[in-house]
């Protein structure tokens, strides 16, 4: 791993995981998808490569489910205890991992330069200045 360690986990502490070296992506998303997982008006999105990803041997369930509009499919993994998601894969992203940005121990140690999906955002949300703002899906070229 590099020597760029982050550390976060579930809201019970069962489910701990360990990233090394920066996100290729950190985004927020807030399609109706994302605002179902958090329960929120969005979704804060870290990808990794799988490789810069470690878990512990807390128990994760998975869910399945596939995208109302792409049909591409998401799994979703979440602490078998206490139910917070902390991660998941996605079929637009082979090769990739999620890692649900305010479960770091210290989630303001990456920087959000995209929104996407702002076409569902609520009317309440504000976008700060300074972010590309997406209707849709955030091209593969938006970092």
């Amino acid at each position: 791993m590099s020597d760029t360690i982050h550390e976060g986990g579930c809201f019970c502490g069962a489910v701990r995981y360990r990233v090394s070296g920066q996100p290729f992506r950190a985004n927020i998303c807030h399609c109706t998808n994302c605002q179902k997982r958090t329960g929120s008006s969005f979704g804060i999105s870290t990808y990794f490569k799988e490789e810069q990803v470690e878990f512990n041997d807390g128990e994760r369930k998975l869910y399945r489910f596939e995208s109302d509009e792409s049909g591409r499919f998401g799994d979703m993994e979440f602490c078998a205890n206490c139910g917070s998601t902390v991660s998941w894969t996605a079929e637009f992203f082979p090769g990739a991992r999620g890692i649900a940005g305010g479960s770091f121990d210290d989630p303001n140690w990456f920087q959000i330069r995209n929104h996407g999906w702002v076409r569902s955002a609520q009317q309440r949300t504000s976008f700060p200045a300074g972010v590309d703002l997406f209707e849709k899906m955030i091209p593969a070229a938006g970092k």
